[in-house]
């Protein structure tokens, strides 16, 4: 059994592993973000991606990028254990760290079949959409989790530490 650690993999790697899928007529499955503290939003979001298709690829933001998007004070998990996190996931196939700020240059080099980003993102402001839809792909929402986030479980554990 291949370790879960050999998921993750180059750009250049992801993007072979989109042909040979797509090759014996296989879906591929793309979404992205920055998973960095892994919870059920996350975990239940990943599964019903990998639903859609026959491979699903995940890119993770860069620790660079997370603070450009979060601020200076995260992420709270370097980019190799978030990386290595939602590679030990069962239903996730392929992980590549990125370090922009958003994913357009990933998703024009592998140009998944079916683009995925959770409900909370409006169709028009995927980024990428237009890029998968000109190429014949789709564009899906995943419904929302409420009840987790990141932001929302660091805001806990600091009241927790105030009591």
């Amino acid at each position: 059994m291949e370790s879960y650690m050999s998921k993750i993999k180059s750009l250049e790697e992801a993007k072979k592993a989109r042909e040979e899928v797509s090759a014996s007529g296989g879906r591929v499955v793309f979404t992205n973000g920055c998973f960095d503290l892994l919870h059920p939003g996350h975990t239940r979001y990943l599964h019903l991606s990998r639903q859609l298709g026959d491979h699903l690829i995940v890119a993770v933001n860069s620790n660079r990028s997370v603070r450009s998007i979060k601020g200076p004070k995260r992420p709270v998990y370097d980019e190799q254990v978030r990386a290595e996190l939602v590679a030990s996931l069962q239903c996730v196939d392929t992980v590549v760290i990125f370090d922009e700020d958003n994913p357009l240059r990933v998703i024009e080099y592998i140009l998944p079949d079916i683009l995925v980003k959770g409900g909370d993102w409006l169709e028009q402001d995927i980024i990428g959409a237009d890029v998968v839809r000109a190429a014949g792909g789709e564009v899906r929402n995943i419904a929302f989790v409420s009840g987790f986030s990141t932001t929302g479980t660091i805001e806990k554990i600091l009241a927790l530490q105030k009591e």
